[in-house]
């Protein structure tokens, strides 16, 4: 049995505790590998590691720190076959999902091989007399990332390249239910020159992972997972002196007008709902209808659409590609389906019904079929909760304004949309809905690189999002120099506020 192991100080090691913990294909619930569990000691000497190779990194030109990631990027599209096949066999999504995850992960190292330009800073020459003024934007030093299972080689990738190309260290807790995306590309990045100890991989237990924000030598987290533990990170992390971004769950909705373009807005649908079996921060659970003759008019063509989705393992491709896999474990089947039963426990209507499912061949998989409900309700928990599931709920309001209202009086507000041919209605949707990333007549807006992702309320803790013009601002500090040089002229004491002017 192939044991994933961590990648510290340039290369790959088991952990001297010989402890290991199986990792499944979700596709057909069978161990595929063991992984590694690291001690809190080698958790510890791996930040050691990184804040060893801090000095020498930093002071490398960020001509050179872009040169490795340029290598980095040649090099995922080189392997990127053999990325996509180790997130299927771990995760479980279907074959052009992973391969759309590559790319979106490294169109992040494209925009961070741009990091001579981003961290230039700003210059004001004489700003008195033979007096100028600068700012440099400096790396930070050690800083870590702890990442979720559903997106095993994106969400990493929205961290370190930027992280690096900054001038940090890295250190990296993969998720233990698909943690091998990580390692692969840990060992592509010292293929592409990077020096050893600039990034490690580590896999630990939660509670080892607590020195991961707590450490003195630790500059700085990015977490992306559930809420309450997004909001423990942020307060200890804080509380230790250290810089937080903490992205936590989402209820993501979409307001469907009455002038949408149904065909357009029923596809868009089935993609944001049911595509990587709805395991994604910025999937689409919830639809609000406005008017019962719009609500009707989905429910009559989502039904067949959501009875008819092809459902199975991920690694099929081409014409055979299913399109949508299984969820990513046992234990999340099972909370799934919990789901499930408890929205048919309290009064929603069940128009189609994935429990049960089967996919032939495949018995021991961890499939949820599609799921339908209609007539939810905002006191119901699968309103409140994120079920993180391939189950969509559609919600019927009689007017845009209750609509609206319905989606900001949601605690999460990560991310929302609009379906309407109506440039005003999409117009003042953008401006007064409360979340963070939104769509007109797009399902999931996902920012590119080169902006920044993050949401509203309990769908984030802390002040910069990831990513984009954000991600370079949270890897450096500002340091801001003034400067005169003697050139004969006379000077004197001064005792006020000096002006400069």
């Amino acid at each position: 049995m192939t044991i994933t192991g961590n990648f510290i100080g340039g290369k790959t090691s088991l952990s001297a505790s010989n402890e290991t913990i199986p990792v499944y294909d979700p596709a057909t619930g069978k161990v595929v590998r063991e992984l590694t569990q690291s001690t809190a000691e080698e958790v510890e000497k791996t930040i050691g590691v990184a804040h060893a190779a801090f000095d020498d990194w930093s002071r490398t030109s960020p001509l050179r720190r872009a040169r490795v990631l340029f290598n980095f990027k040649a090099l995922m599209e080189q392997h990127r076959d053999e990325l996509a096949a180790l997130i299927v066999s771990e995760h479980g999504k279907v074959w052009s999902d992973a391969l759309g995850e590559l790319t979106r992960g490294m169109e992040v190292v494209e925009f961070a091989c741009g990091i001579p330009h981003l961290i230039k800073g700003e210059n004001s020459a004489d700003v008195a007399t033979g007096v100028d003024c600068y700012s440099l934007m400096q790396p930070l030093g050690v800083v870590t990332g702890i990442t979720p299972f559903n997106f095993p080689a994106m969400v990493p990738l929205w961290m370190f390249p930027i992280a690096l190309a900054c001038g940090n260290t890295f250190v990296l807790k993969p998720p233990a239910l698909d943690p091998s995306a990580s390692v692969r590309m840990a060992e592509l990045l010292t293929e592409a020159g990077l020096p050893d100890g600039v990034f490690n991989v580590v896999h630990c237990s939660n509670q080892d992972a607590e020195q991961l924000y707590t450490d003195p030598r630790v500059q700085a987290v990015s977490f992306v997972g559930s809420s309450g533990v997004a909001e423990h990170i942020y307060k200890t992390a804080s509380a230790h002196g250290k810089r937080v971004q903490a992205f936590g769950a989402a209820k993501n909705h979409a307001i469907v007008m009455p002038d949408a373009d149904l065909e357009a807005t029923v596809n868009a649908i089935m993609g944001g709902a049911f595509g990587s079996a709805g395991e994604r921060c910025m999937a689409l659970p919830v639809v609000v209808a406005v008017g019962n003759d719009t609500a009707d008019k989905l429910i009559a063509a989502l039904t067949p659409l959501v009875r008819a989705l092809r459902v199975g393992p991920g690694i099929q491709k081409g014409s055979e590609e299913n399109e949508m896999g299984p969820v990513v474990s046992a234990a999340h089947q099972k909370k799934v389906l919990g789901y499930i039963d408890k929205g048919e426990e309290e009064g929603a209507k069940l128009v189609v019904d994935g429990r049960n499912f089967q996919v032939p061949g495949f018995a021991g998989g961890y499939y949820v079929g599609g799921t339908l409900f209609d007539n939810v309700t905002p006191e119901m928990v699968i309103w409140r909760e994120e079920i993180f599931g391939p189950v969509l709920s559609i919600m019927r309001a009689p007017d845009y304004v209750s609509a609206l209202k319905l989606v900001n009086s949601h605690e999460f507000g990560n991310g929302s949309a609009i379906f309407t041919s109506n440039g005003h209605t999409g117009r003042d949707f953008v401006r007064e809905v409360q979340a963070g990333m939104v769509g007109v007549n797009v399902p999931v807006p996902v920012p590119m690189a080169f902006h920044s992702f993050g949401g509203w309320k309990r769908s984030v803790f802390g002040a910069l999002n990831v990513h984009g013009p954000d991600g370079v601002r949270f890897y450096t500090r500002m340091k801001t120099a003034t400067v005169r040089w003697p050139g004969g002229q006379k000077t004197v004491s001064e005792f006020s506020m000096p002006t400069l002017g």
